[in-house]
């Protein structure tokens, strides 16, 4: 059995932007697990643990869509929580999809990946790249203080070229990401 999700990589850049800001939310001494910059992704679909064996059928099941998707870009800005700004659980980064490309996506694998057997989200897709999780309330007004330096903070933009199917071993320091399929979008 492996862990297992489908995601979106992101560029060193970005990483070592959002990485100088956690640096900077960081100070506010809040008690956050911090996400690793350079482990930071967009998941599109979380498969949890799976057969290995399992692994081509996801990747033949959705070959279709990625192969009819062309590459689209994606603006990475302003800092948020969920659920609220009073009651902060996730601290994450929006990413602005201007022509809607990422949400049809991410509809189209889920109804693929349904075929073979993957329950679809219950909740809503919201694209976001997940910072850190608040563990308590300690540090909370001075952690929100800061994030809203970033609110409108621009992080870069890129271009959304394939997704990554990933293997995740959660470790005691922290989970180990490994590629175990690179997949193209339009075909490239």
């Amino acid at each position: 059995m492996i862990r297992s999700f489908l995601a979106v990589e992101l560029p060193k850049a970005i990483q070592k932007k959002i990485d100088e800001t956690q640096a900077d939310l960081r100070s506010s001494r809040a008690d956050v697990r911090w996400v690793s910059a350079e482990k930071i992704h967009l998941t599109l679909k979380f498969f949890g643990n799976i057969d290995d064996s399992r692994i081509e059928a996801i990747a033949a099941s959705i070959e279709g869509t990625v192969r009819t998707t062309q590459p689209f870009s994606l603006k990475v800005r302003g800092i948020g929580v969920f659920p609220h700004v009073k009651n902060p659980r996730v601290i994450w980064v929006g990413l602005l999809d201007e022509k809607g490309i990422l949400v049809s996506l991410q509809k189209e694998l889920e109804t693929e990946l349904e075929k073979i057997g993957f329950e679809p989200e219950a909740r809503h897709f919201q694209p976001h790249l997940t910072l850190g999780r608040v563990k308590s309330a300690k540090g909370k007004e001075a952690l929100t203080g800061r994030m809203e330096r970033y609110r409108e903070e621009e992080f870069g933009e890129f271009e959304v070229e394939g997704l990554v199917l990933f293997r995740s071993d959660l470790r005691p320091t922290g989970p180990i990401y490994t590629a175990l399929r690179e997949l193209r979008l339009g075909g490239m």
